[in-house]
């Protein structure tokens, strides 16, 4: 049975000589607690051979400032003669996208179920309620902004962008189409499953029962293995001299 620990800011949980670090964040809501919401994934991944590193966090209007507050927990920990995937969920996938070293500080990035949607629509009523009562009533960055400051990054690395056929909320392909027109390394992969894939298979045991259960580990399996083969034939065979920052 894996064992987590809680390091600073972050739950860390893998081998004691691992390969490399994964960086984890999670989504809007789940993020809050990713050693548990995502136990099954993450104890997947940290099975591979990786230090699994999670932030968590309450959602806030201000991407942004989780962006850096997220990037400083991870730099704090940073184990300097390791490779580093960041790996990233919904929102999670958004904040790393937004990170202040532009990625400069890993080898690639995993996004799963990519969401880019604005405030409005991520909230029902708040478009309808927020004038009322003098609340912001978008993210910062919005949707756009967000791609655009994607575009105007310098530093290229590589990514996987993982969608599932179910998902109701992805925006894997807008992402892909905005990274492929700056000629960015980029993959994406279609899975069975839909938004809630990634999250553990256990908060869902009571009502699937064993058989459920058994299948939904096997999805995330096959979402670990997935990352694993990308990063064996992308990232992996990169030179290790990622700048660090």
């Amino acid at each position: 049975m894996p064992t987590w620990r809680q390091r600073g800011e972050l739950w860390t949980v893998g081998p004691t000589q691992p390969k490399g670090v994964v960086q984890f964040l999670g989504g809007s809501g789940l993020g809050a607690s990713p050693q548990l919401s995502y136990k099954r994934l993450l104890e997947a991944v940290s099975r591979r051979g990786w230090l699994v590193q999670c932030w968590s966090y309450l959602p806030s209007f201000d991407h942004q400032l989780l962006a850096v507050q997220a990037w400083r927990s991870f730099r704090s920990q940073r184990q300097s003669d390791l490779p580093v995937l960041r790996l990233g969920h919904s929102m999670g996938c958004k904040l790393h996208l937004l990170a202040p070293d532009q990625g400069r500080g890993c080898r690639g990035e995993a996004l799963l179920s990519f969401n880019n949607f604005s405030a409005d629509r991520s909230i029902p009523l708040l478009g309808e309620l927020a004038p009322r009562l003098g609340v912001r009533s978008e993210f910062s960055p919005g949707p756009e902004e967000t791609l655009r400051l994607i575009s105007s990054q310098e530093h290229r690395r590589q990514r996987l962008l993982i969608r599932f056929r179910q998902d109701q909320l992805d925006q894997s392909r807008p992402l892909l189409r905005q990274l492929q027109s700056i000629g960015e390394q980029v993959e994406l992969v279609e899975l069975s499953g839909d938004h809630l894939t990634p999250a553990s298979a256990g908060l869902r045991q009571q009502w699937l029962g064993g058989l459920g259960d058994e299948q939904r580990q096997r999805q995330l399996d096959q979402l670990a293995e997935n990352i694993e083969r990308w990063w064996k034939q992308g990232p992996g065979l990169t030179p290790s001299g990622c700048v660090a920052s």
